[in-house]
C-alpha cells in the first residue's frame, strides 16, 4: 500500500497552486487539463484524474474551499486531462455554437446534447467547455457528449433564428442535422452558411435563450424520428 500524504496546510502547495491556476482559460489552453469540482461531478467522470484533493484527507477544508469556484465549497476537487474527454464522433445530431460566450449556457447546451445523445461543436469566440461555470451548469455531461470544432459540422445544417425562419416543426429533419445557435445577443450572422432557417414559434416572449432553443430543436428532432 503506497503511504499517504501528508495532509496539505499550505495555501503555497504546489498541488492547490495547480488547481488555481487552472481557473484560468491561459493556463488550462497550456497545459491542457482542467478542474471538476464537487463529489457527484467527480463521480460522473469516466477518466482517471490527474490530481485528487478531499477535505479533511488531502488538504484542510478551508484551503480546498479557498481554492474552489463553486457558491459552497466542495468537499473534493479533481484535475483531468482534457484529451480523455469523449473523441470527435458524427451523431444524428449536433448543436452548433456560433461564439455562445456565457459558460452557462454552453455548459447547459452541453447537458442537453448529452441527454438527447447528440454532439456540440464549438466556434472560436465560444466560453470553454471545460470552465468552472460550464461543468457546473453541465453537470457532468461534457463526459458523454462528443465536441469538435466548427469545421468538423456534418449534415444539413439549420440556424435557428428568432424570426422570420420556417417553423421548425414543418422542416424535413431526416438524416443528419445540425443545428446552429448564435450568440447570446448578436445572433447568428447572415454570412455564416446554412442550408436552411427555422423559427420556434413563440407567443408572449421575444425570443428564448439560446439553450432553451438548443432543447427544444433536439426534442422537436426526437419528435420527427419517433412519429
Amino acid at each position: 500500500m503506497a503511504p499517504r500524504r501528508a495532509l496539505i496546510t499550505s495555501r503555497d502547495n504546489e498541488r492547490l497552486k495547480l488547481v488555481r491556476k487552472l481557473q484560468e482559460r491561459s493556463w488550462r489552453d497550456k497545459l491542457g487539463l482542467f478542474v471538476v469540482e464537487g463529489e457527484d461531478a467527480v463521480e460522473a467522470s469516466t477518466a482517471e484524474p490527474v490530481d485528487v484533493l478531499r477535505a479533511g484527507e488531502d488538504v484542510e477544508p478551508s484551503l480546498l474551499a479557498a481554492v474552489a469556484t463553486a457558491p459552497h465549497p466542495p468537499r473534493v476537487v479533481a484535475v483531468y486531462r482534457r484529451r480523455d474527454l469523449p473523441a470527435w464522433e458524427e451523431r444524428k445530431a449536433t448543436l452548433a455554437l456560433w461564439r455562445v460566450a456565457d459558460p452557462g449556457n454552453v455548459g447547459t447546451l452541453i447537458r442537453t446534447a448529452a441527454a438527447f445523445g447528440a454532439a456540440v461543436a464549438l466556434s472560436d469566440g465560444c466560453a470553454d467547455p471545460t470552465s468552472p461555470k460550464a461543468l457546473r451548469a453541465g453537470s457532468g455531461a461534457i463526459w458523454h457528449a462528443p465536441l469538435g470544432g466548427w469545421d468538423e459540422i456534418g449534415g444539413s445544417r439549420i440556424a435557428l433564428v428568432a424570426h422570420g425562419g420556417q417553423p421548425l416543426a414543418s422542416l424535413d429533419l431526416s438524416g443528419r442535422v445540425a443545428f446552429l445557435l448564435g450568440a447570446e445577443r448578436a445572433g447568428l450572422p447572415t454570412g455564416v452558411p446554412r442550408d436552411a432557417e427555422a423559427t420556434i414559434p413563440l407567443s408572449g416572449a421575444e425570443s428564448l435563450n439560446v439553450a432553451a432553443a438548443g432543447a427544444i430543436a433536439l426534442y422537436e428532432l426526437g419528435r420527427c424520428a419517433s412519429a
